[in-house]
């Protein structure tokens, strides 16, 4: 296995574009790190201090996550270096969307990502200049779709990824209204821990988890937890966080969900960061949500919650273990030796396969029909690591073996 991750890590990507900014600091990459069957998909993130190394490691992540969400095609990830709290932030985009539009019509399909958002950015945006979808490079290059197939496929993508859901089974109660991509990333990444119980052998209810980050995937999967019986013991979030040994009630996490200020946890009783970070490694508890930035998560803080009982991370952010190297490096390999750890391009592939499955023959623009989808593709792609390796230990090592396969 590391042989083969070797040979992916180390091949350099197929297309790399480049961007300046002509009337701010702005600077951007698209990397597509192979046009696999035709075209490539990955989101579009802003960060301050982003850089191409980054959207590289990014692609690579999106090719490997394909193998399982589908379509069978390339990684990609568009990345901007700029502060997504500039007032001169939707000025960017226009100009960045405008430089990268041959790509989006015809090799390449993008969405939202980090500070960049799906529905109210990347969508009215690529409209602006003719693009029918973010989407609609796959659907010419992948598909190579007729005219009615491209508008079939493209209308199911629409109405799909913003559709508003009603069934209350999906959506927390509350004034707001959600759509699908608000929470069926964070879905999955509960699903992954609940098909992973369901498959290794034991009981998720009663289970009591830690979720780091207070996003859409973070407090999503808490949601969806929560549902299953689990007890939200401690949250941490960039700006604080919350501890209780008992648990929350679902309707406490659903009411932390509602009050979300952005991607902020917003509570009275709110301990300081350097509180919490202090205590929560420590908290008793058998799930682990790493839903934050990516490569935060320490060798020390591992560790330490498998002293406290650990027994499932599921891995809501893209490669959450601190780590340089691209994909695998010392601290998720011992980490992965030491209890089950649900990878990336596993738990938190929901978004990659609404897309896929939206593409699809046989797609239904239903709550119920897209949701159970991405429960059943995260489910099998958890029962073929567990006939590579029925073990609770080195689930990322065969998760990745059963994904190379397919691409080196």
């Amino acid at each position: 296995m590391q042989e083969l991750l070797k040979r992916f890590e180390n091949k350099k990507p197929e297309i790399i574009f480049e961007w300046s900014d002509s009337e701010s600091e702005a600077e951007g990459w698209v990397v597509i790190n192979s046009l696999r069957g035709g075209a490539a998909g990955g989101g579009t993130r802003m960060r301050k201090g982003l850089d191409k190394r980054e959207v590289e490691s990014l692609a690579k992540t999106m090719e490997v996550k394909f193998t399982v969400s589908g379509p069978a095609i390339g990684g990609a990830k568009s990345g901007i270096n700029f502060d997504p709290n500039d007032p001169r932030k939707e000025e960017v985009l226009k100009r960045w969307y405008k430089a990268v539009t041959p790509l989006l019509k015809n090799y390449y399909g993008t969405g939202g990502d980090l500070n960049v958002d799906e529905i109210h950015e990347v969508i009215p945006i690529t409209e602006s200049y003719g693009i029918w979808h973010p989407q609609e490079g796959i659907v010419n290059g992948h598909f190579h779709a007729t005219e009615p197939e491209k508008i079939r496929k493209i209308g199911q993508l629409r109405q799909g990824v913003s559709k508003v859901l009603e069934d209350p089974k999906y959506t927390p109660n509350g004034p707001k209204k959600y759509t699908v991509a608000d929470m069926i990333t964070g879905y999955g990444v509960a699903e992954a821990v609940r098909h992973y119980y369901e498959i290794w052998g034991g009981n998720i209810k009663g289970k009591r988890a830690v979720i780091q980050g207070w996003g859409n995937v973070g407090s999503a999967a808490a949601c969806f937890l929560a549902v299953e019986g689990v007890k939200i013991v401690g949250i941490i979030d960039k700006n604080g966080g919350l501890i209780n040994p008992e648990g929350y009630t679902l309707d406490e996490v659903r009411e932390l969900f509602v009050n979300r200020k952005g991607n902020q946890l917003v509570a009275d009783n709110l301990m300081s960061f350097e509180e919490i970070n202090e205590k929560i490694w420590d908290l008793e508890s058998e799930i682990f949500i790493p839903a934050a930035a990516s490569r935060l998560i320490t060798k020390d803080q591992s560790d330490r919650m498998i002293k406290a009982g650990l027994e499932v991370i599921s891995c809501g952010a893209n490669v959450p273990f601190a780590d340089p190297e691209i994909f695998f490096g010392p601290i998720a390999a011992w980490t992965d030796g030491q209890v089950a750890v649900i990878p990336d391009f596993i738990a938190n592939c929901g978004m990659a396969r609404v897309f896929a499955y939206l593409m699809s023959e046989q797609a239904e623009v239903t709550d119920e029909a897209i949701f159970s989808d991405v429960s059943q593709t995260i489910g099998n792609a958890l029962r073929k690591t567990y006939q590579e390796n029925p073990e609770k230990t080195k689930l990322v090592e065969s998760s990745f073996k059963i994904a190379l396969a397919q691409l080196v």
